[in-house]
């Protein structure tokens, strides 16, 4: 499958997230930060939502991105660190300077713990997650080059230049 294929295979899913009723998204939510194994109540519609030929790797961070989709507003633009970016403030900044250092560490369990408090954080302060940027990302979070963590923290971390005349 190629790059474009699974990229709509992403949205797709994502669409389907925004077509939920509350009951389902009740039900999501309340295995936010699970993974596939440990989820109760959520079979028949995680496996409606999720595409067919996907593997189990990938199977898991679409359902993370499932459980978390409730807790948050989309509707966002850029990657995960731009967002947290957004909601940086002068007395927050610290906070979540080690939020993300954490997260941008964060494997396994460890990941899905760390994204779920980020979560949170954006939407106590009414920042948007951009969900398609979000589960592509998440899909190429193991890449040995680490390139979304770098992105993530690129985009949180570099100061914009300002142009002058």
């Amino acid at each position: 499958m190629n790059k474009q294929e699974k990229e709509s295979q992403a949205k797709a899913f994502v669409h389907k997230l925004e077509m939920l009723n509350t009951v389902d998204m009740a039900r999501l939510k309340r295995n936010a930060g699970k993974s596939l194994a440990e989820a109760r109540g959520v079979n028949m519609l995680i496996y409606h939502l999720l595409p067919f030929n996907i593997s189990n790797t990938h199977a898991e961070m679409y359902f993370l991105v499932a459980t978390l989709y409730p807790l948050a507003d989309g509707g966002g633009s850029g990657n995960f660190g731009a967002s947290l970016r957004r909601a940086q403030n002068i007395t927050n900044r610290k906070g979540i300077d080690r939020r993300i250092e954490a997260l941008l560490d964060a494997e396994g369990a460890q990941l899905s713990f760390r994204l779920r408090q980020a979560i949170h954080f954006l939407h106590s302060n009414r920042v948007r997650v951009n969900w398609n940027q979000l589960l592509d990302d998440l899909l190429h979070w193991n890449h040995p080059e680490r390139f979304v963590q770098h992105s993530w923290a690129r985009e949180y971390y570099a100061v914009p230049e300002i142009n002058q005349p």
